[in-house]
């Protein structure tokens, strides 16, 4: 878990890259950008907002032979080892992103290449490096006094409220690739950012697996508890496995299956479905691991847990207490009506 509020820009060295494929060229400052209190400002809001309202998704620098011969990787070690090379290695790292802008789509663009201190991740102090590029330009309106009128020009600029592109590299688990979190709005060209420049790969810690398991058992509740009971079971099935993870500090299979599958005819199911599914989630061969409370809440957030019934009447289960949907929701059929119906036990309407 990262937390922005105390970071320090150290350093920002700001270049431009066209398109390679276009003929276009890269601009290359020869000194660092000074900044002032209120670009600074300024410039951590529109670095920074993107990762405060994105989900944590981990990656690592990688190369399928080993790490050292990923490019950017040898480049931010240098970096890191010595801060004070921070503009020299920008170069690099702008010349080398600008090396990979040879599609037609890419968009031409800024690259702010930052040495960042103070960061918090996982409630320890790291410095890291943040790579940023501005992309689409968007058009503004100034106004100049001509005579007794106002005249409007009109000017094109960057929108400080979305940034296009960025990365942060954190100083740890170098061995490893480093912890990296990567953000890109425009996603026509993801393959671009992500594996042409960063090449990175996804980073396997506790967070990418309680995140994925319980996509799994998302899908497995679609695919097979719909199915075979109803989907109201699918609901609480999903109920039930979020708050076992809620509840826990890690995460045990075993313990998990005889937990959450009330129906035992199930399990044989779910270790079927994990064998064949398991791999597109890579957790065919995980059965423990340590749950990340944000992932948890994260997916809470996401799951639905409403049933829909084609009379146009919806249904909202609890999450935080799925007994009272156990207790107090019957499901039955209707032979006058031939029509199913949920019979829901209550003493009183709650206010709103």
């Amino acid at each position: 878990m990262i937390n922005l509020y105390s970071t320090q820009i150290e350093s920002i060295s700001i270049h431009r890259i066209g398109n390679k494929n276009k003929g276009e060229g890269a601009f290359l400052s020869e000194e660092p950008t000074q900044l002032n209190d209120e670009t600074t400002g300024i410039l951590k809001e529109y670095f920074f907002k993107p990762f405060r309202e994105k989900e944590e998704n981990y990656f690592k620098l990688s190369n399928e032979v080993d790490v050292e011969f990923n490019e950017l990787y040898q480049i931010v070690s240098q970096l890191f080892a010595d801060p004070s090379s921070a503009h020299l290695n920008s170069k690099k790292i702008a010349t080398h992103l600008f090396e990979q802008s040879n599609h037609p789509h890419i968009k031409s663009g800024e690259v702010y290449v930052t040495y960042l201190t103070g960061l918090v991740l996982d409630n320890t102090k790291v410095d890291a490096v943040g790579i940023f590029k501005s992309e689409l330009k968007h058009d503004f309106l100034q106004f100049a006094e001509k005579g007794s009128n106002l005249d409007i020009i009109i000017q094109q600029g960057i929108n400080i409220n979305k940034l296009d592109k960025g990365c942060l590299i954190f100083n740890v688990n170098k061995e490893e690739g480093y912890k990296v979190l990567s953000v890109d709005s425009n996603r026509y060209d993801a393959k671009y950012w992500l594996e042409n420049f960063l090449g990175v790969d996804a980073l396997a810690d506790e967070n990418f697996y309680t995140k994925n398991y319980l996509k799994f058992c998302q899908n497995f509740a679609k695919d097979v508890v719909l199915p075979a009971e109803d989907k109201q079971q699918e609901v609480l099935f999903m109920n039930r496995a979020v708050n076992h993870f809620a509840k826990n500090d890690e995460f045990e299979e075993s313990n998990f299956l005889t937990e959450v599958m009330e129906n035992p005819e199930l399990i044989p199911e779910f270790k079927h479905y994990k064998v064949e599914k398991g791999p597109k989630y890579s957790i065919e061969d995980v059965s423990t691991f340590d749950i990340a409370n944000k992932a948890v809440s994260d997916a809470r957030r996401k799951i639905k847990n409403v049933i829909n019934l084609d009379t146009n009447i919806q249904i909202k289960l609890d999450f935080i207490n799925p007994e009272s949907a156990e207790k107090f929701v019957e499901k039955g059929w209707d032979e006058e009506r031939q029509m199913y119906y949920y019979l829901v036990y209550f003493n009183k309407e709650q206010k709103s």
